[in-house]
């Protein structure tokens, strides 16, 4: 069923999301550094701002040729919008998708992000490659979402269920790494906002990050 609905849903996000989409500006200025861009075993960073502002991404796993393209508060609908220019061209090895964070935040079921994940997916396996690794981060928690923390948990639970079966497919679980013992959100890893994360989050969730990486 999800298939089916992924399909429609793909052809609707594609035809659907303004052409003034707000992202359009700095999606541009990403694309404009796509020249200087090293191919050989890249590993793509993408999705919502906790990779946008993920400034230190190349110092963090510095052994590896990485390519941060986060972008906004963008959603997994966005993603899909802009998937020819954030996705397609770089030829990466491995690539690594934030997404669902702001959907829920949003109001989006469960449900529906799982399905535009699976919209997603669908067009790395038709139009990039069918071998390409995929791992998608879990949505993280925060303190200025905590309230909705049943709701991320039973997203977070579908999405590693959803995966289970794909192959060539991931779930990098966040969500723990950033939590305690009892369950719940660690209140030193953000920045003001209470929901970006700071320089000792980013390494909490680099440590998990690592584990998922199988370019050598």
């Amino acid at each position: 069923m999800i298939r089916y609905c992924s399909i429609v849903l793909l052809f609707l996000v594609t035809f659907s999301v303004n052409a003034q989409n707000p992202f359009e500006a700095e999606v541009k200025k990403l694309v404009a550094k796509d020249s200087v861009v090293n191919h050989r075993k890249l590993i793509l960073f993408t999705g919502s701002s906790s990779i946008r502002l993920w400034k230190s991404l190349e110092s963090d796993l510095a052994e590896y040729n990485t390519l941060n393209r986060g972008f906004g508060g963008s959603t997994m609908s966005d993603l899909i919008y802009y998937f020819d220019k954030l996705i397609l061209p770089y030829q990466a090895k491995q690539i690594f998708i934030y997404e669902g964070d702001n959907d829920l935040a949003a109001g989006k079921s469960p449900d529906q992000i799982l399905q535009e994940a699976d919209s997603l997916l669908t067009l790395i396996r038709t139009k990039y490659s069918k071998r390409v690794r995929v791992v998608f981060i879990t949505p993280k928690p925060s303190v200025a979402r905590w309230k909705m923390k049943d709701d991320y948990v039973r997203f977070n639970a579908m999405l590693k269920q959803w995966a289970s079966d794909k192959r060539r497919v991931e779930v990098a679980d966040v969500w723990s790494a950033l939590t305690d013992s009892n369950g719940v959100v660690l209140q030193d890893i953000f920045v003001e906002d209470n929901l970006h994360l700071n320089t000792k989050g980013y390494a909490l969730w680099t440590a998990v990050i690592r584990k998922h990486i199988s370019v050598r």
